[in-house]
């Protein structure tokens, strides 16, 4: 069956959670693993899925992301339906207002659902960290003949309170949600776990198309589709909830675990980073038949210089992105982004260091997140005095140190007058 797909991607998040990182970015702009950013695990799931056309619903700080999504992820080919289009809100609610939920992300875009045409929506959100086979969650809704699919994650039931939980039939059919709460119903058959909502959805067009012009007029409605929609639906129309387990990764080893992250908060953040140290990582960014794809950037090699004793390049359990240069510095256990800069002596231990950052010499930096163009100057210690830390920067209950970025200046092109 050929089945036309159109995708939204709700990338309008403030990811108040996530400052001081999103002061100047969206949530989705937060960059990963040195070189992406959030946004990219989402868009590389469904380019890698076989589906092309898909709109950004973009909102809070979103220069950022714009940017990104310029320079990494402009489809251009003879299909016109192969497109990644950016989408501000279009003030089509009647108050003419931002959007104001999820739900209404979606109803103020609807003429792009009804130009279209599609069979089925897909619905993501770009906030997490994960790869999926977006594919086979289709595959399931049309197999379930399915009117909503929603994909759910597996979690131990003591943190159904930090998730809305899907209570389904043993057949995976939806009968229930519960946004959280501590006593949600556990999985059919297995009282240890609760199945928690990845924020994840496929609608059947025609239903989707009725819901939302319904939901619009619901003045006691926060037109979201976790809170309003979906709950509003039981009893309605074929639900099921799609166990993110069963997702297969072309070019993973058999059994190989499935991998999802809510980077919502700074220590959630710092630990998902913190996981790619491993030798073998849950999260494999190294499968070339799921790329994660990203911006093209011109960067040259990372370099690693000098081999004198007490000034010795090197990184050691580490991620190093492009174009930086660790000059008789030692970095341990650490996510090092593009262009940084770490000088002799220097020391960087279990730390997230954004783009163009300077870690002076015999500077020490350890348990820290620097965002882009931070210089830490020579001799400096961060994260060995929490107390002392907490007069300059922020630092979280876990004693993570996050220090702020610095705007770095806008390259404009020049003319000879």
């Amino acid at each position: 069956m050929q089945l036309r797909v159109l995708a939204f991607v709700l990338a309008g998040g403030k990811g108040t959670r996530l400052h001081p990182l999103t002061k100047e970015r969206a949530k989705p702009a937060v960059p990963f693993a040195g070189r992406y950013r959030i946004v990219d695990f989402v868009l590389s799931n469904l380019l890698n899925s076989g589906i092309y056309s898909t709109y950004v619903l973009t909102q809070f700080k979103s220069q950022s992301l714009l940017e990104h999504l310029r320079e990494g992820w402009e489809v251009t080919g003879l299909m016109k339906n192969n497109f990644i289009i950016p989408v501000p809100a279009q003030m089509r609610s009647s108050s003419e207002d931002w959007y104001l939920g999820t739900a209404d992300a979606l109803y103020q875009n609807i003429n792009l659902i009804e130009q279209a045409d599609p069979h089925v929506v897909v619905i993501f959100g770009a906030d997490h960290i994960y790869r999926m086979n977006i594919r086979q969650m289709v595959e399931y809704h049309v197999e379930k003949r399915s009117s909503v699919t929603i994909a759910a994650f597996p979690v131990k039931k003591e943190y159904a309170i930090e998730f809305g939980v899907i209570e389904t039939n043993p057949d995976n059919s939806v009968v229930g949600f519960h946004e959280k709460k501590a006593d949600a119903p556990t999985m059919p058959e297995d009282p240890t776990r609760v199945y928690a909502s990845m924020g994840n959805y496929i609608f059947s067009t025609e239903l989707l198309v009725k819901e939302l012009y319904a939901d619009a007029q619901n003045a006691k409605s926060s037109h979201d589709f976790g809170r309003d929609i979906l709950p509003a639906m039981i009893g309605r129309a074929d639900m099921y909830a799609y166990d993110f387990q069963t997702n297969r990764i072309p070019g993973d080893p058999i059994g190989a675990p499935v991998y999802w992250r809510d980077v919502g908060t700074l220590d959630a953040y710092y630990e998902a980073s913190m996981d790619l140290r491993a030798v073998s990582p849950e999260l494999n960014l190294y499968n070339r038949q799921w790329p994660l794809r990203t911006a093209g950037y011109s960067d040259a090699p990372a370099k690693f210089v000098f081999d004198e004793d007490g000034r010795r390049g090197m990184a050691i359990d580490s991620i190093v992105a492009g174009g930086s240069i660790v000059s008789g510095g030692t970095v341990k256990g650490s996510v090092i982004g593009r262009g940084v800069k770490i000088h002799t002596g220097a020391v960087v231990e279990d730390s997230i260091l954004f783009d163009n950052c300077d870690v002076g010499r015999h500077a020490k930096i350890r348990r820290a997140i620097l965002d882009k163009n931070v210089k830490v100057p020579e001799g400096a210690q961060i994260g060995y005095n929490r107390e002392a830390d907490r007069k300059r920067y922020f630092v979280t209950e876990s004693g993570i140190v996050v220090i702020e970025g610095h705007r770095s200046t806008v390259d404009i092109a020049t003319l000879q007058v």
